[in-house]
């Protein structure tokens, strides 16, 4: 019995010395990460958003909407972005949005989510990774729900493209850690008019919690109706630059394969 007891709690102290391990280096060894996600594919990713990321040596994930305009008109940019270690993630094709939600006016009939089927929502985003491949060559990337939408129905369609993605970013707030981020409904802060000083607090939040942190933007001084102001937008930057040491700056499918990895591993290391 002694032995027995004695193999169990060695087993147990193992297991937890794995976990512990794992919990230090998922973010790179640094306090935390941040994502910094920028949505629709617009001129301002490209005019604003990309000049600063690259001016700080940061890499960034853009969430294209393949029938924006601004693919087409300025592809060999997007290209070079990719070239330049920034993610292109999909937003697919059309940004499909449930017009039967409360305060969806906006939402056109023609790309009505709560009239799609699944199967043409699942299409419609796989049309969208080819056509991403296309301009970047990379097979591995994340997804972000338009408008946050994760239904048809009662359908979560997500459920249908978990192999085709390394995860799926929402519109949920939330900061949490390794062991505990969804995936499949990644959680982020969507900013729209904020203070460099309520951005620069949830980092700072992250880092003492060393949980993950992801920031969904819009325009950036401008071009979009949901927008934050360049100059607070620089200075997030240059305050994730002067504490880089302790933070992991990464596009999302980089941190998203982290994550996957070390739950992946607490998982073989409990027995589940």
């Amino acid at each position: 019995m002694k032995t027995l007891r004695l193999l169990f709690v060695t087993a147990t102290l193992l297991a937890f010395k794995t976990i512990t391990y794992a919990q230090q280096s998922v973010w790179n060894n640094k306090q935390c990460a941040v994502v910094l996600t920028y949505d629709d594919a617009i001129d301002a990713d490209l005019d604003n958003v990309i000049p600063a990321l690259d001016s700080m040596k940061f890499k960034g994930t853009f969430y294209l909407i393949g029938s924006s305009p601004v693919i087409n008109s300025r592809l060999s940019e997007w290209r070079l972005a990719a070239k330049h270690g920034h993610e292109l993630g999909n937003h697919a094709l059309f940004h499909p949005c449930d017009g039967s939600l409360p305060g969806r006016s906006f939402v056109k009939a023609d790309h009505d989510l709560s009239k799609y089927t699944v199967a043409r929502a699942v299409d419609e985003i796989r049309v969208n990774n080819v056509l991403l491949t296309a301009i970047d060559g990379k097979s591995k990337r994340t997804f972000a729900y338009p408008c946050g939408d994760r239904q048809i129905g009662n359908v979560y369609f997500y459920e249908q493209l978990k192999k085709d993605f390394v995860g799926a970013r929402g519109v949920t707030g939330g900061m949490p850690s390794a062991k505990d981020v969804p995936l499949d409904n990644i959680n982020c802060y969507s900013i729209n008019g904020h203070s460099a000083d309520y951005m620069i607090d949830l980092v700072k939040k992250a880092q003492q919690t060393h949980t993950l942190l992801v920031f969904l933007f819009h325009g950036v001084g401008g071009g979009h109706s949901i927008n934050v102001d360049a100059q607070a937008h620089s200075k997030l930057l240059h305050y994730l630059k002067a504490n880089e040491k302790n933070i992991w700056i990464a596009p999302m499918v980089d941190v998203a394969e982290k994550i996957s990895a070390y739950q992946t591993g607490v998982s073989k290391a409990i027995g589940k």
